[in-house]
């Protein structure tokens, strides 16, 4: 370790690079010529004694160490910025970057206005946004590749501090000229027979669907399986079939898709924000967190019919 000697200037360039995939964007970005830019990238590249990026003469993609690395870095630079300033002058600069694991239906529902109401008060803090499966939110939040996520739980998890937000029905999608489009509600038992799309197995929504139908006694049959909610429906807007989605999976624009209540079991999921155990949020995650528990809890997000 006492031959390990970084400094920040090749850690800016190196994640500035990473995330233009570019060194003429990045060199661009830092104010610095490509040349200067490139041997700070190769003096890195010689203290860690492997190579970051995969380069070819079109793009410049990273390697996967480079994408360890990478988190690495961004967790050195916001901790140095927190050493440097001070909890105090961090807040008060309110700049920072904060990461945020989520499932899809968050990502689309609630998520983007919270952003943007954020972004409107703090514009240097920059957020990313990882929108993956339930189980890849996990996996993201555990491995700490960002700040917290939002998701649901289908069993609680010691590594994992659970604070629900939102109750999360399930209901059945259908095209506004089905059949059951005219019904106020409809029952497992009614939709059996029906052409039915879901998503894969792998899925921690089609678990909890599935777990629910075994404790029923109903073995629903499935025509088509996908492995996003998006193509999901899609596939029922074209007329293919019908599905059981949680409410806030709904297109939030006018679509010829609506939300049917789910009765005999009604099946409902918990949306909150994850965290892992003992671990403490960086300044401007924590600004973040604070902004979206707020907004949450005030509902100032749009409802799903």
């Amino acid at each position: 370790m006492a031959g390990i000697n970084f400094d920040l200037q090749q850690l800016q360039a190196f994640i500035a690079v990473a995330e233009r995939g570019s060194f003429r964007a990045a060199a661009e970005e830092i104010a610095l010529s490509q040349p200067a830019l490139s041997r700070r990238i190769d003096k890195l590249e010689s203290i860690i004694g492997t190579r970051l990026f995969n380069r070819t003469t079109r793009q410049v993609e990273l390697t996967s160490i480079g994408r360890v690395f990478l988190e690495r870095a961004r967790v050195a630079i916001d901790d140095l910025e927190l050493a440097i300033l001070g909890i105090s002058d961090i807040a008060s600069t309110r700049s920072g970057r904060v990461t945020v694991a989520c499932v899809p239906s968050a990502a689309t529902y609630f998520l983007p206005q919270v952003i943007r109401s954020f972004s409107a008060r703090y514009p240097a803090i920059r957020i990313r946004v990882i929108d993956e499966s339930m189980n890849q939110t996990l996996q993201s939040v555990l491995a700490g590749e960002s700040d917290f996520g939002i998701g649901f739980m289908n069993t609680l998890m010691p590594e994992i501090a659970f604070e629900g937000i939102l109750d999360d029905p399930f209901v059945l999608a259908v095209r506004q000229d089905h059949p059951l489009a005219q019904r106020q509600s409809v029952s497992w038992a009614k939709i059996e027979s029906e052409q039915l799309i879901s998503v894969a197995r792998s899925s921690g929504n089609r678990q909890l669907v599935d777990d629910v139908m075994s404790k029923a006694g109903l073995n629903p049959h499935y025509a088509f399986e996908v492995s996003h909610i998006g193509t999901l429906l899609g596939m029922v807007e074209a007329g293919l079939g019908i599905a059981a989605v949680p409410r806030t999976a709904l297109p939030a624009q006018p679509s010829q898709v609506v939300g049917l209540p789910l009765r005999n079991p009604a099946i409902s999921r918990r949306l909150g924000l994850l965290r892992k155990q003992g671990t403490a949020l960086r300044p401007a995650a924590a600004m973040f967190h604070e902004h979206l528990t707020d907004a949450l809890r005030q509902r100032r997000f749009p409802s799903r019919q």
